[in-house]
């Protein structure tokens, strides 16, 4: 079984209280930050992220250039600063985008499109979370390595997804389950339920701790 490399895609799919969020945040932990920055975009405000310690915050008008996890809160209404600063990635490169609900980036945001479809070449890897298919860009999935399916609600969200993943989505895995589906390989697994927040903000808070240190 493969995980994401540092340049692919994972779209993360799943309704509220599917467990999307928690096995995306132990997604993370076990990811690359030691040796280049990852940005989180929390438009919710989500405590568990929020709970990161070692996290450093930051606003719109930065670009982390550093290795570590890195927390920005846009207000759903600042389209233009999100843009600004997805741009601004996609001419530094060499930083992972974590973004907690897709959908509230925009359809139409260039930006974002510029780092789907030509993010792998300057080595920007992707984790895109989201409840409502229907309302991502296309070019989250079209563009997408690998996709984490928990349970969805709605028959078209279902047929959505179901273009792009090989399984029958409306048939419902035990709570907390995921397909897990490489492209790549045309392979797909069904993943048991993670490790418990604490656990995973216990793994952020040990791999983040040398760079606490060293600042």
């Amino acid at each position: 079984m493969r995980f994401p490399s540092d340049k692919d895609r994972h779209s993360i799919i799943g309704t509220t209280g599917s467990g999307k969020t928690q096995y995306a945040l132990w997604c993370l932990s076990h990811r690359n930050f030691h040796t280049m920055p990852w940005l989180i975009y929390d438009f919710k405000n989500e405590e568990s992220i929020n709970s990161i310690i070692g996290a450093r915050h930051i606003e719109l008008n930065e670009v982390p250039t550093s290795p570590g996890i890195y927390v920005v809160h846009p207000h759903p209404d600042d389209s233009i600063g999100v843009q600004t600063q997805m741009m601004a990635i996609w001419n530094v490169g060499n930083c992972g985008i974590y973004i907690d609900e897709g959908y509230m980036v925009g359809r139409h945001n260039p930006a974002f499109r510029s780092l789907l479809t030509q993010g792998r070449s300057k080595r920007i890897p992707m984790m895109i979370l989201s409840q409502r298919p229907t309302w991502m860009d296309g070019f989250v999935f079209s563009e997408s390595q690998f996709f984490s399916v928990f349970r969805l609600q709605r028959t078209k969200d279902i047929k959505n997804v179901e273009d792009f993943v090989p399984a029958d989505l409306s048939r419902r895995l035990p709570e907390f389950h995921s397909y897990y589906y490489d492209v790549g390989e045309n392979k797909m697994y069904v993943i048991k339920p993670v490790p418990d927040i604490s656990i995973i903000l216990a793994t952020f808070e040990r791999r983040l701790r040398p760079q606490r240190v060293a600042v």
